[in-house]
């Protein structure tokens, strides 16, 4: 064997004994300061018997004998039951006021035997009042015992006078091998909190006890008068006018951190827009936007994610009726693998489906959202996956047949506007003809519902994209008039924050790069909502269905991209323009200043506040057999030039960009623009 493999076999060798050796000392520190408890008790409980027993009266040497062993019966039975509850296996530092009623409680069994057996030994009988204080004080003793050790330990830590002295009196008292590390401010990252309620307070009290953490909180901010001007864990409490940016600089907080998940939307942006020009990066103590079993129900200090720069409550509109109208039902899914398909999965597993088709083109999306669901639902969901283009009809009736789906949510469309401006043949291929393949399939194989998914980009078009999907809606709306079993719908929103092809995974890596941030035109404007928000929206349309409806959602007011740019940049702790620039490119071909929602204002309200129903006069069979032949001949010429003029023929909304962009400073769209 050579020298290099000996040398490293000893090593590793004596890693292993330095690691068992480390268990070893940790048990034995464990089981020292317990005992060590136990030991101080104890002391307490003889000083507590001494004066109550023999000092309190004048007791004469005779009776000395009978006070110790009226002592000694004390001792046993308050004990005794402090090992019956367990009391010394619990670590103090972390106790709640759950280990201190615990102590309550046994005590108070403690003084029950203490009694008993005071009456069954033949002792001279004292007072039961003696016996009551007894217990009551040395129970004082031992509460305050535990409360100084814990505020001791607690404060131990900080890098002041008062921190040494008690470090010090810990270490004297609880031996050399303490576990307690003294961390000066230099180490830690100095927070203000935005909240000094029940989560800013806990969020405050979590920091001082834990060892491990990389935040210490040096102020509060809070609005509350009766709660400025005073303390929590001696932490100072300024109002919103005291903190000044001075001010924390002089408090040296580097992060501010909101912890008022309750805060509505407008004082949100409020405090965001105010806390954003301080220099201090902003995060939230909040609970995550995408929960595991790790971290379901914790709250942790993370970044203001993208999502929550809308400041607005997002949308929630999945209930008890919805779950029940996709449980035990068979539910294909096509474009299951891109940003709305594999959130559209999630939703629908959480309702127990029967089974759950997801049908891609793209088998590496459609492999991410089968293992994550394997992993959250294990045995009890039934995934399928189907890697067959929407556009192969033989493909796709293979997998109606062999899955005969009660629902089909059609989600599979090609979605990036200037890619299909120059791919014009591909996209009514994919787009046109996939969303009727999917159709007739339903159509054949007596599919219960299908639900289209649409986009704000189909009202008066501007793009091949939007006209596609324009056509989709009027072949929904056409066979919705026959007289089948199926019931169609489509579902129309804007842009999904964080979806493939969206700006935002464009502004974070363009950030993450050190900029320059690319916009195309610094005046336009778009409609926003979280994949979330759009997916349960599909679904909720989709079960109030009855047949024929373009459902719309009211998603507030347009965003300015500009200010979403803006804000990202200040959410990575840098300043717009001073450390990454923002710089326009010009309108990409296809593209527009705003979209709109509505081809017109009749609309008509649901039961859902968020939901309404656009009512138009669907174009026949026979016409949209018509204009899906002028369509279909387009393609089959290969050009792109010919099926762009043969779009404008079958959706006479369909208009150039420079038509729209003329007059976009009149449209309400731009001039209802809100910042975030």
């Amino acid at each position: 064997m050579s020298k290099k493999i000996i040398k490293k076999n000893k090593a590793l060798t004596q890693a292993v004994e330095s690691k068992v050796l480390n268990g070893t000392s940790e048990k034995a520190h464990r089981f020292n300061v317990r005992w060590l408890l136990v030991f101080y008790d104890i002391c307490i409980y003889a000083v507590v018997s001494f004066l109550l027993l023999m000092v309190y009266e004048d007791v004469v040497v005779s009776t000395i004998g009978n006070s110790v062993m009226i002592a000694i019966i004390g001792l046993v039975a308050i004990f005794s039951m402090r090992f019956v509850f367990d009391i010394y296996r619990q670590i103090w530092r972390y106790g709640g006021i759950q280990s201190y009623i615990r102590l309550l409680i046994c005590d108070a069994c403690g003084f029950v035997l203490f009694l008993v057996l005071e009456l069954i030994f033949p002792v001279e009988k004292i007072l039961i009042v003696k016996i009551l204080a007894i217990s009551c004080i040395n129970l004082l003793g031992a509460l305050a015992l535990r409360m100084i050790y814990r505020y001791a330990y607690k404060c131990g830590t900080q890098n002041s006078i008062v921190g040494v002295v008690l470090f010090k009196i810990l270490r004297f008292f609880g031996g050399k091998s303490l576990d307690i590390q003294a961390k000066t401010d230099v180490q830690l990252i100095k927070i203000a909190i935005v909240g000094a309620g029940r989560v800013g307070t806990g969020l405050a009290e979590e920091l001082i006890n834990n060892k491990n953490a990389s935040y210490v909180p040096r102020c509060f901010i809070d609005i509350n008068e009766d709660k400025v001007g005073r303390k929590i864990h001696g932490i100072n409490i300024l109002s919103q006018e005291q903190a000044t940016f001075k001010l924390l600089q002089d408090y040296e907080v580097q992060e501010i951190v909101f912890a008022v998940p309750q805060l509505d939307a407008e004082k949100r942006k409020e405090l965001f827009d105010y806390y954003s020009q301080s220099g201090c990066k902003i995060k939230v103590y909040d609970y995550p936007l995408v929960e595991n079993e790790t971290n379901k129900g914790k709250r942790h200090i993370r970044e203001f994610d993208i999502e929550e720069l809308l400041f607005r409550k997002q949308l929630d509109v999945v209930d008890e009726a919805v779950v029940e109208y996709y449980k035990n039902k068979r539910i294909l899914i096509t474009g299951g693998g891109g940003s709305i398909g594999s959130e559209l999965c999630r939703q629908i597993a959480k309702m127990g489906p029967e089974k759950l088709v997801i049908l891609d083109i793209c088998e590496n999306g459609a492999y991410d959202v089968q293992q994550e669901l394997k992993m959250a639902y294990g045995d009890k969901l039934d995934i399928q996956i189907e890697i067959v283009s929407v556009c192969n009809k033989t493909g796709l009736e293979r997998v109606f047949k062999e899955h005969e789906p009660h629902i089909v949510l059609n989600a599979a469309a090609h979605k990036h506007v200037p890619l299909m401006e120059h791919n014009c043949v591909e996209a009514v291929e994919n787009n046109v003809f996939g969303t009727l393949n999917t159709v007739e399939m339903s159509e054949k194989y007596g599919v219960e519902r299908l639900i289209m998914v649409s986009t704000d980009k189909a009202v008066n078009p501007t793009n091949v994209m939007g006209a596609t999907k324009r056509v989709c809606e009027m072949i929904v709306g056409a066979y919705s008039q026959k007289e089948s079993r199926t019931t169609y719908s489509a579902t129309r929103f804007g842009n999904v924050l964080g979806s493939a092809g969206s700006v935002i995974p464009l502004f974070k890596k363009q950030i993450a790069r050190g900029g320059p941030i690319t916009i195309t035109d610094k005046r336009i404007v778009r409609y926003f909502m979280t994949i979330p928000e759009a997916s349960q929206l599909v679904l909720k349309s989709g079960a109030m269905a009855e047949n024929g409806e373009l459902f719309v959602l009211d998603m507030g007011k347009p965003i300015k991209i500009i200010e979403l740019a803006e804000n990202m940049i200040r959410l990575s702790g840098m300043e717009p323009y001073n450390d990454i620039e923002i710089i326009e490119t010009g309108l990409r071909p296809g593209e527009k200043l705003y979209e709109e929602t509505l081809v017109n204002s009749d609309l008509e309200k649901t039961a859902s506040s968020s939901i309404f129903i656009e009512r138009e006069k669907p174009v026949s069979i026979n016409e949209m057999n018509a204009k899906l032949s002028v369509l279909r001949t387009a393609v089959e010429t290969g050009d792109d030039n010919a099926v762009k003029e043969a779009l404008k023929v079958v959706v006479p909304t369909f208009k150039t960009p420079e038509e729209v962009n003329r007059n976009a400073s009149e449209a309400k769209e731009m001039k209802n623009a809100v910042t975030v």
